[in-house]
């Protein structure tokens, strides 16, 4: 298999070539040398047809990897055109049952249905009704249930006889995993100890107890959390009676990562909904225009606020607005950021938040006495006289000072409220920065002129 695959217009132009003229044998050569993920993204570039053309060409399992690996709409779509019968012996049986319970969840319900009840293999039925019982942000709808356990009543030799058995059903081994006569986690066995170990050496010799689990119902994030502070590329699960169901591993976090990441970028740039490129107009506008009229209306009171205070007589207030507004709203968002990544990494205990408080302060009164400073004096340089270059330097200070605590609180305060922090750095909050802004701005100026 190659190491490396470039996707350039070329290649997809003579792919829909060999697909026009039916060279189904051409195309399965041009394909088998490449990654399943790399043919995925060759198929996103397709029309429907010659994604399904290609797909009914290639091989399971493969074509069942290069499935998961496609966008969430290229999926449905693909999927759409699948009898249910299809989707289970084709599909389903070919993939590890957390990617089995993620295909099936996207499904209408009376198709899941007929899908698990096309599955051969009842065991495996079982399994993924069972994850699709979680809660979609739980640890239980992340973990697959295949994993090798041996007990810790085994000698190694029936442990080999018995790690052998349950390899099948698995395309990677990480861990495995020991446990007593009810199924309750104990620790992990070392191959290396399982090796040089004497043929009756019994399993509980050669436990290694030093575990680190989770619980079925601990948040996904939590379960991100813990696989990144403690380096695990897999962690096992269990229930409230520490009866091992499952495991989960880096990939799996690694998707749930980048979906996170994702949906904080789109919350924090004003899109209230997870949307794709690809969506329609309708979707896309439903997503973006709750904040375009959020900020409108922001607006709407700006200019509000800017009509009450007497520009008449000293309209030069009237040329810093810009600069009050973005300033405000930059510091704003810069200390929300630094709150919200905190919350995310889960480092900001109760000791730490006042500790924070008065750090994000300090940072504010550095920051502010350096930017009004430099305000002052270049509004004296350039002809403005000395009580418009205080009112534009005292609020200028006063502002980025709110700004920085105005952004340090709301995200602790969504925190508490399990509002997604996310929204702090967003178009709401900014609009609200904006207006206190400049209300601080003009009734500086009417107190000072």
């Amino acid at each position: 298999m190659s190491a490396k695959f470039k996707l350039d217009s070329k290649f997809i132009e003579d792919l829909e070539s060999l697909i026009e003229h039916k060279d189904s044998k051409t195309i399965a050569k041009k394909l088998q040398e490449i990654h399943h993920a790399d043919v995925a993204d060759i198929i996103e570039q397709l029309s429907k047809i010659n994604a399904q053309f290609i797909l009914d060409i290639i091989e399971n399992p493969k074509s069942a990897d290069i499935i998961i690996e496609l966008g969430d709409d290229v999926r449905e779509s693909i999927l759409s055109a699948f009898t249910a019968k299809k989707i289970a012996e084709e599909l389903i049986e070919n993939l590890e049952s957390d990617d089995a319970a993620d295909v099936i969840s996207e499904l209408p319900q009376d198709k899941k249905n007929r899908v698990l009840s096309h599955i051969e293999d009842k065991d495996q039925a079982d399994n993924i009704s069972d994850l699709l019982t979680y809660s979609q942000d739980s640890a239980g709808s992340l973990m697959a249930k295949e994993l090798v356990k041996v007990n810790e009543n085994w000698t190694t030799l029936k442990c080999l006889k018995e790690m052998r058995k349950q390899a099948e059903k698995i395309k990677k081994i990480h861990t495995i995993y020991v446990v007593n006569d009810h199924d309750q986690l104990l620790g992990l066995l070392s191959l290396k100890k399982l090796l040089v170990a004497e043929k009756l050496t019994t399993i509980k010799k050669i436990i290694n107890k030093k575990i680190i689990s989770i619980n079925t119902n601990e948040n996904n994030e939590e379960v991100a959390n813990i696989m990144n502070k403690y380096d695990l590329i897999v962690i096992p699960v269990v229930n409230k009676n520490n009866v091992l169901l499952g495991r989960i591993t880096i990939d799996d976090i690694l998707d749930l990562v980048k979906e996170e990441a994702e949906k904080d970028y789109q919350m924090a740039s004003g899109i209230s909904e997870d949307i794709e490129a690809n969506d329609n107009i309708w979707n896309i506008t439903r997503a973006r225009l709750p904040w375009l009229l959020i900020g409108l209306f922001g607006g709407i009171l700006g200019a509000k606020i800017i009509g009450v205070f007497d520009l008449e007589s000293n309209f030069e207030l009237a040329f810093f607005i810009p600069l009050i507004a973005a300033m405000g709203g930059n510091v704003g968002v810069q200390s929300a950021a630094i709150v919200v990544q905190g919350l995310a990494n889960n480092n900001l205990g109760s000791n730490n938040i006042t500790a924070k408080l008065i750090k994000e302060l300090g940072v504010a009164i550095f920051n502010g006495l350096i930017c009004s400073l430099i305000i002052l004096l270049v509004t004296l340089l350039i002809g403005y006289n000395i009580k418009i270059s205080l009112t534009v330097s005292i609020s200028l200070l006063s502002v980025i000072i709110f700004a920085a605590l105005f952004g340090t609180f709301i995200p602790l305060i969504l925190e508490r409220y399990d509002i997604d922090p996310a929204l702090a750095t967003g178009p709401f909050i900014t609009t609200i920065n904006d207006v206190l802004g400049l209300i601080i701005y003009f009734t500086i100026g009417q107190a000072i002129l």
